[in-house]
């Protein structure tokens, strides 16, 4: 009797141990990936330096970056002379895929006086993948810190959401 109580309790015993050694294990994976969504990707030295050109030389009208699923890196895409418009910027951005896009917004106000405002457009269109979509949703904050002097956001999934006029209501 007591060989098969001691047996019992040496089987419970290892199934126990198992079962918490597997939710341990379950647990750590799910902790790795949520830590890898979190923390987004890398944001390269081309980014960087673009943004600082458009910002205090004024070369580029915008910056449209793209997220390299490969290589976890935030790149530029595409950038636009300054003598392009916003409706350029609108017409590059992809109607199947995310981008992140910098518009440098120039207008007078009404006391006359000339300014230029930062907009940081998050373009995530209602045809792009599901997993595009959460990769730039949880890639954003991070390039937005890297990205100091924006002076307003933008989140947008068709044209509509982004148009000029919205830009001009937020600049005023």
């Amino acid at each position: 009797m007591k060989l098969i109580a001691s047996l019992q309790f040496s089987i419970l015993t290892t199934f126990s141990f198992k079962f918490q050694q597997q939710q341990t294990e379950d647990s750590t994976k799910m902790a790795m990936a949520f830590k890898m969504a979190t923390t987004g990707m890398w944001v390269t030295d081309e980014c960087k330096n673009s943004f600082m050109e458009m910002k205090w030389k004024k070369v580029h009208r915008y910056i449209v970056f793209k997220i390299d699923e490969k290589s976890r890196l935030v790149t530029v895409d595409k950038v636009g002379g300054p003598g392009e418009s916003y409706d350029d910027l609108a017409a590059s951005l992809p109607t199947d895929d995310c981008r992140y896009a910098v518009f440098d917004f120039d207008f007078v106000t009404v006391d006359n006086c000339r300014k230029s405002k930062l907009f940081f457009i998050a373009w995530s269109p209602t045809a792009s993948r599901i997993r595009a979509k959460m990769l730039y949703a949880t890639s954003k904050d991070g390039l937005r810190r890297v990205l100091d002097g924006i002076s307003y956001e933008v989140q947008a999934t068709d044209p509509t959401e982004m148009g000029i006029d919205v830009i001009k209501d937020k600049a005023n």
